[in-house]
């Protein structure tokens, strides 16, 4: 019978370097009480990071570099994944991903319809705040970063170059998409869009 300890092991062995995992990936093997301290022995081995609160990291480790970390999205993601809600970026951080903010937030506010709540991931914070159902209603995520990203500005600060931007952006989304989500955006921000599209 092998330990939990070799078991847990041998599993963060077979997944992918870069991997996030959570104390409930494990569950498994044992109660969360237990698997916590094997994972937190795995830490001091060096084999694991810990990310923030029951978040660990299986790092993929460059030479020149040392440990490489996640994106900040890319462990909401994993947050999102693993608790089944769905969360899309706001504001400034989907300025950024469409190249309009060059601004990287520290602190990255997603909208979700999981429970609120802060993740401190060592100098970063990631936020959940809960929204209304009509809010996650656009699945395309490029579509959801220009509309939370109008959103942010506001319509009197749309330039040009915003607008340039914002028509890059939108060749990434497929026309029948584009007219059957952009419904679910406040009208200004609909008809700033499909303005941009004609």
């Amino acid at each position: 019978m092998q330990s939990i300890h070799s078991q847990l092991e041998d599993k963060i062995l077979s997944l992918k370097k870069g991997a996030i995992v959570f104390v409930s990936d494990f569950a498994e093997f044992g109660t969360a009480e237990n698997v916590k301290k094997v994972l937190l022995r795995l830490e001091k081995k060096q084999l694991l990071v810990r990310l923030a609160h029951g978040i660990y990291l299986y790092p993929k480790i460059d030479k020149e570099l040392g440990i490489l970390y996640p994106s900040t999205e890319s462990i909401a993601e994993a947050i999102a994944k693993r608790d089944k809600i769905r969360i899309i970026p706001t504001g400034i951080y989907a300025l950024q991903q469409l190249g309009i903010s060059t601004q990287i937030p520290m602190n990255v506010i997603y909208l979700t319809d999981g429970a609120p709540r802060k993740i401190k991931v060592g100098k970063r914070t990631i936020t959940f705040k809960k929204t209304a159902p009509k809010n996650l209603a656009i699945k395309n995520k490029v579509l959801s970063n220009i509309v939370q990203g109008l959103k942010e500005l506001g319509k009197e600060n749309i330039t040009d170059e915003v607008k340039q931007k914002i028509n890059q952006a939108l060749e990434k989304v497929p026309v029948e998409i584009l007219k059957e989500e952009i419904l679910n955006a406040p009208v200004w921000v609909r008809n700033e869009v499909l303005s941009l599209n004609n």
